[in-house]
């Protein structure tokens, strides 16, 4: 699945409609996100998809989040999976903690390192009841 259905620009990057209950997003390059920022993506994410829908969560940029936003990100009650993509050993390190961070919901989160498999497992975990 490369098809885009749809694409959202969104103050914190890109938001792409991968299936209807289906989002990859990925940031731009360099920012910090902040609570605004993630409630406008959560926001996006209730507008846009079937809930429950699931992230692919794309970190081929670099950026940062202030402490709030980590609190906060991934948190909204329609995310049901996280699949992370990361392209090298450092990223993945930092998607891991930001993983671990406490937060009001947990995430059901898989790693990867390649976009394909990650598609992959969240069609896999759409498909399967709650």
């Amino acid at each position: 699945m490369n098809s885009i259905l749809a694409s959202y620009k969104i103050s914190l990057g890109t938001l792409n409609a991968l299936t209807h209950d289906i989002a990859e997003v990925i940031a731009d390059e360099g920012i910090e996100i902040d609570l605004d920022m993630v409630h406008e993506y959560h926001q996006c994410l209730k507008q846009h998809f079937t809930s429950p829908c699931s992230v692919l969560v794309n970190k081929k940029n670099t950026y940062t989040y202030t402490f709030d936003a980590q609190l906060t990100i991934g948190t909204s009650e329609q995310i049901k999976s996280l699949a992370i993509v990361t392209y090298n050993h450092a990223t993945e390190i930092t998607a891991k903690n930001l993983a671990n961070f406490p937060r009001t919901k947990s995430w059901d989160t898989q790693f990867f390192t390649d976009r394909q498999s990650a598609i992959d497992w969240l069609i896999q975990r759409q498909s399967q009841a709650d």
